[in-house]
């Protein structure tokens, strides 16, 4: 059973395959609670702003737990739902995750994965029935498609194995997802073959493994030294941004920069390939200039 110390879980209930169902938790995949988080301070006093419940229309504040949920029909028209109304349209999966079907992870479109919990088993009994659910997945390699509610949502859920527990990642729903003929609309260009080979020689030099911790918040990382410097009561000064040394407007010649500045092949190796396709050194016009001045010579 997965260690569970300092964690609470999002959700509690029955993982259901068919008649095997086992007790389950979910809980959060990733950490925020790291990031920086900024209160709203009156410079003059110091001190938090509390932000109240104002009645819109009288101006007046209204405690929290008097309030009621409502669902707008119409302008300034509301029909009001209670605690007691809302819990009694509750699905039978608030408390039962039930696998509907597998399918194979590729045919998921990555668009429709949104956000990542693990499920691990809740207690000592219906440990078994979950280790055989787990197992059979692995020898599969099938991704189960179920229904969870969390946050009052029934949410479509993807369930893969993972080490000793459940990955469980929300999925969005179709209507959810914009039709991507809004944005992309226009009509691309035939790419030139030789700025192709090149942009493809590029991607080669920048060639790498996915190593996530290469990849920082830099603004996060920059808040954290501007917050550090300010509480040892530095006086901070905002440098003006540095200025390119140079701007290239034609594409060719970004390309060739871009190939000359890549870590890959050496230099050698990155003006043969050049040379090859077309685009040779800035040389050859001074060796045309001094044709014509031994022509001009013999003239004379």
């Amino acid at each position: 059973m997965a260690k569970q110390k300092g964690l609470r879980p999002t959700w509690e209930g029955h993982l259901r395959l068919s008649l095997v169902t086992c007790p389950v938790a979910l809980y959060t995949a990733t950490e925020r609670s790291a990031d920086i988080h900024f209160n709203l301070i009156n410079p003059k006093t110091n001190n938090r702003i509390r932000m109240q419940t104002v009645d819109a229309g009288t101006g007046k504040t209204v405690d929290r737990a008097d309030l009621v949920r409502g669902f707008e029909v119409s302008k300034n028209k509301y029909v009001l739902l209670d605690k007691e109304e809302l819990d009694a349209v509750r699905l039978e999966s608030t408390r039962i995750l039930d696998i509907e079907e597998f399918v194979d992870a590729g045919g998921i479109d990555r668009i429709y994965w949104d956000q990542p919990y693990y499920l691990a088993p809740s207690g000592k009994t219906g440990i078994e029935a979950f280790s055989v659910i787990l197992a059979a997945m692995v020898r599969q390699k099938k991704v189960a498609l179920g229904r969870v509610v969390m946050h009052q949502r029934e949410r479509i859920c993807a369930l893969e194995p993972r080490g000793k527990g459940i990955l469980l990642t929300t999925l969005r729903t179709h209507d959810e997802i914009r039709d991507a003929s809004e944005v992309f609309d226009r009509s691309l260009p035939k790419p030139e073959p030789r700025m192709l080979q090149i942009a493809e020689k590029i991607i080669e030099q920048q060639e790498a493994e996915f190593e996530p911790k290469h990849f920082k918040d830099r603004y996060e990382d920059a808040l954290r030294d501007l917050i550090a410097r300010k509480k040892k009561g530095e006086t901070v000064t905002t440098a003006a941004p540095e200025e390119e040394d140079e701007k290239v407007v034609d594409l060719m010649e970004a390309l060739r920069k871009s190939l000359k500045g890549g870590g890959g092949p050496s230099r050698e190796k990155t003006e043969r390939f050049l040379e090859a396709h077309g685009r040779r050194t800035k040389a050859k016009p001074k060796a045309k200039s001094r044709r014509k001045t031994a022509a001009r010579k013999r003239a004379a």
